[in-house]
């Protein structure tokens, strides 16, 4: 496990106003499943769906305010 992992991931979702829980709910995974799968390092598939999911999100987010 390391400390620094998706640190990148983290800082999008903090920056965008994106909950863990809201990307895993558009992932089709638990929350807590997300938060694990976050301890590792991801993929660059998995890295490049979840940038996206959470660009959608605060696209959404953004139509709302």
């Amino acid at each position: 496990m390391c400390k620094g992992a998706n640190k990148d991931i983290k800082n999008a979702a903090k920056r965008a106003g994106v909950f863990h829980y809201e990307i895993a709910e558009k992932l089709g995974i638990q929350d807590s499943a997300f938060s694990r799968k976050l301890r590792r390092e991801l993929t660059a598939e998995e890295r490049s769906e979840i940038l996206s999911v959470i660009s959608d999100l605060a696209v959404k987010k953004a139509e709302v305010s």
